[in-house]
């Protein structure tokens, strides 16, 4: 392949700071979501001590997946060696990081007490798997900005691979630990399991190239910059294969549970009698987040269309992650199991939660940051090719 030219974007339109102004908005609103649920307490939100993760945690486990996920375009390129994805890879890299942030910050806001972070910094549980994600967070970060700075200067060209490697596989650990929070937590049933680690890692592929492909579609058309049909075709068909194994996963999931005598009341809840959990996982998560996608994907080869598949992934992830954490939570927590129990405190009780406007505006404000720390990173250095047009791209080269 010839050698790619990348150029910073200009970022000097109306629209590029009207659009830094909307996001830059949705970034203070959020800040001012975590600063009303920290003086006020968290009893403004729809949070109780049955459901203490709420839609915040939505927002930032859905970000940090997605950020593995967004890795996955360079690491085609580095690691196996795929030319077609190699002008892709600086943008790719650059929302690995930008995503995480957004991630992590939401997640920090949400604690209640942010300055105790610091305690998480400081004292280790090594039993605790979130004690491991601190390691796992802060070393992707380093990580990556290790591998964009073999992509960005020309001397270190030539450890571009062995970054890449480094870069894969790290973040295939971090989402094993993402996926393993939940796994972990054997007093709650539809958590504990061992497939929620390979789950979280086919949700990020999905997720992850969701958002990219979006993003670059995006910037792309902003930037008057050529989009060839090459390009959108792989990464059409690697989302579809991406969707699909994720339904797979989810099929297997369910279906275990249903082979397994103790968890039919479980699996009933989920997908016959869970009220609002069982519409969003059969309307959100299955027909919007998997069958519509795999139809527009595989069915028409428009650039709409791929936009569109992207668009509903990402609504269905939100409501596969909404019924995942949510509803894990609402679902009665067996506490002694095999027995009989009874008590004044909601035994058996599907616990009630309600979105409040300052999580939402705290998960909307994360996702804001991510983007606008991914726009002011295009404006200021070299991330996206001058051209992905047909006659650019070497397309035998990108066999995927």
């Amino acid at each position: 392949m010839a050698s790619v030219q990348y150029r910073e974007i200009e970022g000097r339109s109306g629209a590029y700071l009207a659009l830094l102004g909307v996001l830059g908005a949705l970034v203070l609103a959020g800040l001012g979501a975590a600063w009303l649920m920290e003086h006020e307490g968290h009893h403004i939100t729809g949070m109780t001590n049955r459901i203490v993760w709420g839609t915040p945690h939505v927002f930032a486990v859905f970000l940090i997946v997605a950020a593995s996920g967004a890795l996955n375009v360079a690491s085609i390129a580095s690691v196996f060696g795929r030319e077609l994805y190699k002008p892709l890879a600086r943008l790719s890299a650059l929302l690995a990081i930008t995503l995480l942030a957004g991630g992590l910050a939401v997640l920090v806001l949400d604690l209640g007490r942010p300055d105790r972070l610091i305690v998480a910094m400081t004292h280790y549980n090594f039993k605790s798997v979130f004690a491991w994600n601190i390691f796992l967070y802060t070393g992707f970060f380093a990580v990556v900005a290790l591998y964009l700075w073999t992509m960005l200067e020309r001397r270190m060209n030539g450890y571009t691979r062995r970054a890449g490697v480094l870069a894969f596989l790290w973040r295939l650990v971090l989402t094993t630990g993402t996926g393993s929070i939940f796994g972990f937590l054997v007093a709650r049933e539809p958590y504990a399991g061992a497939l929620m680690a390979p789950l979280f890692i086919v949700m990020s592929f999905s997720f992850g190239l969701a958002v990219f492909v979006l993003v670059l579609m995006a910037a792309c058309r902003w930037s008057g910059r050529s989009l060839g049909d090459a390009v959108l075709g792989r990464l059409r068909s690697l989302l579809g294969v991406f969707v699909a194994t994720v339904l797979y996963f989810v099929a297997v999931q369910h279906l275990s549970n249903l082979y397994i005598a103790r968890q039919h009341e479980l699996e009933r809840f989920f997908l016959l009698e869970g009220g609002v959990y069982t519409a969003l996982f059969w309307l959100g998560q299955v027909l919007v987040g998997g069958v519509l996608p795999l139809a527009l994907l595989f069915g028409a080869a428009s650039r709409g269309a791929l936009a569109a598949a992207a668009a509903c992934v990402i609504a269905g992830g939100f409501a596969q992650l909404y019924v995942l954490i949510i509803g894990g939570q609402a679902y009665p927590q067996q506490m002694f199991p095999e027995k009989e129990v009874a008590s004044s405190f909601f035994d058996g009780v599907v616990a009630s939660y309600a979105p409040s406007l300052p999580e939402v505006a705290l998960g909307a404000g994360g996702v804001a940051l991510a983007l606008a720390l991914t726009v002011v990173a295009l404006r200021v250095l070299p991330f996206l090719p001058a051209s992905l047009a047909d006659a650019d791209v070497d397309v035998l080269g990108g066999t995927a």
